[in-house]
């Protein structure tokens, strides 16, 4: 079932939101890890997988559109180059409550550089403006752009300007810069995620170049410090695979990057908040490994971690696997809490009379 947008939470049009963002990952930011993050930080914004037009015109347009009210704000990515169907899959999600529309120009996978879809965009500049005039004509809504700095043998400074000028007088104002160039023969997606070096001064450069727009680094990112060293210099930061490991990240995001004071949930509280979630989707017939999986970071570097991770790893995909096996998890940690509260009380005081004696 499609659920309507949370219409508690506002988006502004342009600028200040995307402070923090999630990055879309394939495989990864689907509709029950994106409920789990906004549990943990409600300004962050978030991004679906890419969702490419083909997906959306022929295929399951209500499951691929889909999320949970609470995930919002929402942003969509879309991956194409036809502007006549980006356009069509724009106004599908403006009309599904999306709150921006992100292209995706950075993906350097060879499935989708066959269908003239990510990172091999960079080489076509005209195609993308026409791409985001299209879609920006059809929708009231943001449309942005996720790019890499270069591609190839198109790694010159030059390039990128050219890209995001051409972009730009389309009417983008937003660009999503991973600050990596894609070498799209002879790498891995992965291996284009580590061996092209970082080059943050090429994103800073193109800030200082386009003040007027809003520049937005991804990267390489794992820690609110790195964030605050950015946004010095940029708009907005954008980090992915930390904040899947290391989803706990996200509690320092509100207070830290947006000034927000209110309380937030603990760690046992946030699964305690899974429970409502997870007992509706198993009635409809969601596999609990399919939503467990995005949680198994939730206690990194805490004690009873690996016992929480290796409880959900061992135990999710078993037939009959149900809601039980969270209210489990909530015990086990509840204790290793306590223990652990225990132990420092008695380190502190052993210290204490040892210090003076």
């Amino acid at each position: 079932m499609l659920l309507s947008p949370n219409t508690n939470i506002e988006l502004p049009a342009h600028g200040g939101h995307r402070r923090f963002c999630v990055a879309p990952m394939m495989d990864w930011t689907d509709r029950h890890y994106r409920f789990f993050a906004r549990l943990i930080s409600r300004k962050a914004l978030l991004y679906t997988e890419m969702i490419t037009t083909g997906a959306l015109i022929h295929g399951d347009r209500a499951r691929f559109l889909e999320y949970h009210r609470d995930e919002q704000p929402l942003a969509i990515q879309l991956g194409g180059s036809d502007p006549r169907a980006l356009a069509t899959c724009a106004v599908m999600a403006e009309d599904s409550g999306y709150r921006e529309i992100n292209l995706n120009v950075g993906c350097p996978s060879d499935r989708v550089q066959n269908n003239m879809i990510g990172a091999c965009l960079m080489a076509h500049p005209d195609l993308v403006a026409e791409c985001i005039s299209s879609m920006q004509n059809a929708v009231a809504i943001p449309v942005t752009v996720k790019h890499r700095i270069g591609i190839d043998e198109l790694t010159s400074y030059e390039h990128l300007y050219n890209f995001v000028n051409r972009v730009a007088d389309a009417g983008c104002k937003t660009f999503i810069v991973h600050a990596r160039i894609a070498l799209l023969q002879g790498l891995s997606p992965k291996q284009n995620r580590e061996i092209p070096p970082l080059e943050y001064e090429t994103v800073y450069r193109l800030k200082r170049d386009f003040p007027e727009l809003e520049i937005v680094i991804n990267g390489g990112i794992t820690s609110i410090d790195a964030c605050k060293s950015h946004l010095a210099h940029l708009d907005g930061t954008m980090i992915g695979r930390e904040a899947y490991h290391n989803p706990w990240l996200l509690s320092e995001v509100d207070n830290r990057l947006y000034g927000e004071t209110t309380n937030e949930l603990s760690r046992i509280e946030v699964l305690e908040a899974m429970i409502p979630y997870v007992e509706k989707e198993l009635l409809r017939g969601t596999y609990l490994g399919h939503m467990t999986r995005h949680i198994l970071g939730l206690f990194h570097g805490q004690p009873g971690g690996r016992k929480f991770r290796r409880l959900f790893s061992e135990e999710a995909h078993r037939p009959g696997a149900d809601i039980e096996l969270l209210k489990k998890a909530i015990t086990m940690m509840n204790s290793e809490s306590t223990r652990a509260k225990a132990y420092e009380v008695e380190r502190t005081s052993t210290v204490s009379e040892t210090t003076s004696g």
